[in-house]
């Protein structure tokens, strides 16, 4: 079943007919998304690989549904942008964008809560649910399908994880990235609620990373209880405090947001934390073997 997009997902993408929209345009494609419009205004009527563009989205909309959108337009105009598609009743709206600024993210997510639309990012790869269909900027071709679901804010993680489980013979479900900045518009707490009730979705990793609560938020959650295996990484162990390393969210001020406190969260909720990469796809083909359902190459 997967979660946020399945093969019947109509995606439209925001900023088409720019560098990075044209080359994601033939990825997707190849990938098989039903990739239904673009737009770019000032260049409807035109098309990008077979991809009608239109000038709006209520232009797009009067040509075909639309389910989910890719954001891929300059940091300033994100705000527009998204603000048009959860006023058009897109339900998921993935931006993929960096640099957004905090207060536009603060407005965006206040108005996707109010509209019931779900918003992934800024600054994520998005989401892939593999064999199935994609919203974002991930090669595809280093996901498989299986019963692994990953959420997480390192897109470069992500993929590392999802390209040595598919080498091991283990599929993904879906892989979430919820972005890098300070504010999201999802965080953990919202995927891993995604997640319990998805049946395709058998042990669920969460790669975090210092800064921010989002971690600790998620604990408190698992605290009361989850119906699935929850395993956890979390970068920057090293990190010296007062220090941002790499994503914008991943500084440890102030004493709070540093590895060792997400560790003793969660392993305080009951999430299997590991302090290794290679422990962490230890413990997922530790927790899938058990059950005898799912064929683990090398095992």
């Amino acid at each position: 079943m997967a979660i946020l997009i399945n093969k019947k997902t109509k995606v439209l993408l925001q900023g088409i007919t720019g560098k990075m929209g044209n080359l994601h345009t033939k990825y997707m494609l190849e990938y098989g998304v039903d990739l239904v419009a673009g737009i770019s205004p000032g260049k409807g009527g035109s098309n990008v690989l077979g991809v009608p563009v239109f000038n709006t989205i209520p232009e797009a909309l009067e040509h075909t549904p639309i389910d989910a959108t890719m954001v891929l337009v300059p940091s300033l105009a994100v705000k527009n942008s998204a603000i048009e598609a959860i006023e058009s009743g897109i339900k998921l709206a993935v931006i993929i964008t960096e640099f957004v600024p905090v207060h536009d993210t603060c407005y965006l997510k206040r108005l996707a809560f109010e509209r019931g639309v779900r918003i992934v990012g800024p600054n994520t790869i998005g989401v892939i649910s593999p064999g199935k269909t994609k919203v974002g900027i991930m090669p595809g071709s280093i996901y498989s399908e299986g019963p692994v679901g990953v959420v997480g804010r390192s897109g470069t993680l992500i993929h590392d994880i999802g390209a040595t489980l598919t080498g091991l013979g283990i599929g993904q479900s879906t892989c979430v990235g919820i972005g890098g900045d300070p504010i999201r518009g999802s965080d953990f707490v919202d995927i891993l609620k995604d997640f319990a009730t998805d049946d395709e979705t058998k042990v669920v990793v969460m790669i975090g990373e210092i800064g921010g609560v989002g971690e600790e938020q998620a604990a408190k959650y698992l605290e009361g209880g989850y119906p699935k295996p929850v395993l956890a990484f979390i970068a920057g162990q090293t990190a010296p405090a007062g220090k941002q390393m790499g994503h914008a969210g991943a500084i440890v001020s102030a004493g709070g947001g540093s590895a060792e406190s997400k560790y003793l969260a969660l392993g305080k909720a009951g999430v299997r934390v590991t302090k290794t990469f290679g422990d962490l796809i230890k413990a997922v083909r530790e927790e899938l073997q058990p059950a005898g359902k799912h064929q683990v190459a090398g095992s």
